[in-house]
């Protein structure tokens, strides 16, 4: 308000003074000049009037600006605040969080440290006892070692002694008893092991071969095949020995042209009204037989003919081949089978084995796997399988290095034939390791069919050799004098010298001799060892 007032006072100073200096200037009269005056006071009053309302609503707008203002930076100051106290209270909160989760890490490491010192004290404690246990164990020990250090000198000492005593006494000297005693010993021993082993031999063969003689016995009585001898020739008969100068041929050129296609061998001879084919592989020995009778049926006999009469043949015999498998495994209710095996299983009915001819071998055993494997309580459907196709090995298109069992498990594997299969048909001659239940089926039902009387042929020499090995491996036991292989070498005869072998002896004789034939000879069935030991006495009247 102070200067607001300064302001109208300078204001009616400067009114008035110019008011009094015009009037002065013209000439005025008091009155007037107080007129003048009056008028400009009015005047003035009312301008200091406006222009105080004015700086009045002037400070009143500058108030409430002033109070706005004051609001609005408090509104601000606060918020701000409150925005620094929110964040000052988080950073509080998160090192209280801090702090506690120190404070709680620090007491487990103290509990921790606590638990591990105590544990420490107890094994240290414990430790300490087992020492002193050990230390009193030791020195017991020591103390008992020297005892029997002692007495082991003392017993020594009077062993010495005792051994001189009988060196006088017997005569003999200490290495000489020994032998002595040992000779003696393993004498006794092997005798009583031998006993004790033919015992638990004889006891385990008349419990455990009761079920297996009766499965067998059943097996071969409900199984029949028929037996085919095949040989490495066939004979084709001719109505007249005419006929054998048109197969030869002029200069021999048809003869050498089925030579050729067939792959077998022609014997034109003396023969009367027959001509020999010969060779060791019998589906060419057919074709070969099949294509002479067509070429002599028909009359025309030449080169050209015999390369188309044959072609025909091989692919006539091979439509044969497969209808052959195709029944087989229909005729035992085999399914499944792959074409290729069935293929080869008809080439089975043109390959023999000793004499044996092969698919009436297979569909033997194959009868008699199933007809076992159903006394058993397996499958028989599986081991029939494995049964017909466990030789298959024997006829592959191409010669192998393998085995045949091992080529047919090959081929078995090949074309998707069961595990259990495969292994039967690789371990049938224990060349694989068994791991089936029906793989030794299939090994027994070989044997069976292969072993049964007239179902195989031998070869002279091998069958000599085999009675030679078996008389020379009885001979070379002491005390025997002479031995016989009998019965096609399905028994041996061993006759003893009675002075040397009593009848005891004699007994075990027999044992070992089997066990030993078992172990280091190859033979069909079964071979019957008998000792033979005869006392004769004779005396002469004069």
């Amino acid at each position: 308000m102070g200067t607001i007032t300064i302001i109208i006072i300078a204001v009616l100073g400067l009114v008035g003074g110019g008011a009094i200096g015009f009037f002065a200037g013209k000439g005025s009269t008091k009155s007037d000049v107080e007129k003048i005056e009056a008028d400009a006071k009015a005047e003035a009053e009312k301008k200091i009037s406006d222009a105080k309302s004015a700086a009045e609503k002037l400070i009143a707008d500058a108030t409430r600006t002033a109070e706005n203002i004051k609001k609005d930076k408090q509104l601000e100051a606060k918020e701000h605040f409150l925005q620094l106290k929110a964040k000052n209270d988080q950073e509080v909160a998160e090192r209280t969080k801090k702090l506690v989760e120190k404070e709680a890490q620090i007491k487990q490491q103290q509990l921790d440290a606590s638990s591990k010192l105590a544990e420490a004290s107890k094994k240290e404690a414990e430790v300490s006892k087992k020492d002193k246990e050990h230390d009193a164990i030791r020195d017991n020990l020591n103390k008992q070692l020297e005892v029997l250090n002692n007495k082991k000198e003392q017993l020594e000492k009077s062993h010495e002694t005792f051994v001189k005593k009988l060196e006088q006494i017997s005569s003999l000297s200490k290495e000489d008893a020994k032998k002595e005693l040992v000779d003696s010993m393993r004498k006794e021993a092997e005798a009583s092991a031998l006993s004790i082993m033919k015992d638990i031999v004889d006891n385990a063969k008349l419990n455990a071969n009761k079920e297996a003689k009766k499965i067998i016995i059943q097996s071969i009585q409900r199984t029949a095949a028929e037996n085919a001898i095949e040989n490495t020739v066939s004979v084709f008969n001719l109505e007249s020995d005419e006929m054998k100068g048109q197969i030869i041929g002029r200069e021999g050129r048809n003869i050498r042209a089925l030579e050729a296609a067939t792959g077998c061998e022609f014997v034109v001879d003396d023969t009367p009204e027959a001509i020999i084919i010969s060779g060791y592989d019998p589906i060419r020995r057919e074709i070969a037989r099949l294509s002479l009778q067509r070429l002599v049926t028909d009359g025309r006999i030449h080169p050209a003919r015999i390369e188309e009469v044959v072609a025909k043949t091989k692919k006539q015999l091979d439509d044969h081949i497969r209808e052959i498998g195709e029944r087989t495994v229909i005729d035992l209710g085999i399914q499944g089978i792959h074409a290729e095996l069935v293929r080869y299983v008809g080439r089975m009915r043109f390959r023999s084995s000793y004499g044996q001819n092969l698919l009436q071998h297979s569909r033997e055993v194959a009868n008699l796997c199933a007809t076992m494997a159903a006394e058993l309580g397996l499958n028989p459907k599986l081991a029939k399988r494995a049964g017909l196709l466990h030789d298959i090995g024997k006829v592959p298109d191409e010669e192998s290095e393998l085995s045949h069992a091992l080529l047919g498990a090959k081929l078995c594997e090949k074309y998707g034939e069961h595990p259990a299969v495969v292994n039967a048909v690789g371990a049938h001659h224990d060349e694989m390791e068994m791991k089936y239940v029906i793989s030794p089926i299939v090994q027994a039902c070989d044997a069976i069919s292969g072993a049964r009387p007239g179902a195989r042929r031998e070869i002279m020499e091998g069958y000599l050799q085999r009675i030679k090995d078996l008389e020379i491996l009885a001979q070379n036991f002491e005390g025997v004098e002479k031995a016989y292989a009998i019965q096609a070498g399905r028994e041996l005869r061993v006759i003893v010298e009675a002075d040397k072998v009593d009848d005891k002896a004699s007994e075990e004789l027999s044992f070992v001799i089997a066990q030993k034939i078992e172990k280091e000879m190859t033979y069909p069935g079964q071979v019957k060892v008998t000792v033979i030991r005869e006392k004769r006495s004779v005396n002469v009247a004069r």
